[in-house]
């Protein structure tokens, strides 16, 4: 019985520690697995846009973490909702507007900053902030975090050359790919946390768990920024 108690436990620690050594690779999957086939496509394409947004969000592992600590100490439907809107309102305002507008930056720095958001929210659920004496809004937070991730996601597409015919509607089909992989994520994640916050394991494995959280963005910081630094 205690065995299947720390199941849930060894699992989500089970999956971010095994999500770090391929963090680097995963966090570029889309354009180095996909330039080719995308260059090929002229005019709006939904399907196969819809299928890279939602195949980045599932493989990307840099986003998954994010949420994990988004969600990890959220009990109520309607909270895990309002802080998952702040993040997709942020992230969809910067896909899109940076796309259209043509506003990209090197993807290494926005990809430590990504590395950084998870570093912020494991150190806040870890009551780091609270001992400091620190308010932060966490909303406002998750809301801005949300607008850089969409930046690195605009900088990826940019990236990948993707015509101009049909660009509004292949962008808006990516992005609701995005969203659709998202969820896939959050109930998979949610349903993990809600096992796990039932039994005795939670409270001693929660701290590991966002320590774990924690080394992971750090670990995805200081492999963009050396990444920077040596391009």
């Amino acid at each position: 019985m205690q065995t299947a108690a720390r199941l849930p436990a060894l699992l989500a620690l089970g999956l971010l520690l095994l999500g770090l050594p391929a963090a680097g690779a995963l966090a570029h999957d889309l354009s180095e697995a996909n330039r080719a086939y995308v260059q090929g496509i002229d005019g709006p394409a939904p399907i196969p846009f819809l299928y890279l947004g939602a195949k980045h969000m599932v493989t990307g592992i840099d986003h998954i973490l994010f949420l994990v600590g988004v969600v990890f100490y959220l009990h109520r439907l309607r909270d895990v909702v309002i802080y998952v809107s702040m993040f997709t309102i942020g992230h969809s305002l910067t896909l899109l507007g940076g796309v259209l507008l043509g506003v990209g930056v090197n993807s290494s720095l926005v990809d430590a900053v990504i590395g950084l958001s998870i570093v912020y929210k494991a150190f806040e659920n870890l009551g780091g902030f609270a001992r400091m004496g620190i308010a932060i809004n966490t909303k406002l937070a998750v809301l801005a975090f949300g607008l850089f991730h969409g930046l690195g996601l605009a900088t990826k597409l940019m990236d990948l050359s993707v015509s101009p015919n049909g660009l509004l509607a292949n962008l808006v089909s990516f992005n609701i790919g995005v969203e659709l992989g998202q969820v896939l994520v959050l109930v998979l994640v949610v349903a993990l946390l809600n096992m796990w916050r039932g039994t005795t394991s939670f409270k001693r494995g929660a701290r590991l768990a966002n320590y774990a959280l924690m080394a992971g963005g750090i670990a995805l910081t200081l492999y963009h920024i050396t990444g920077y630094f040596s391009a």
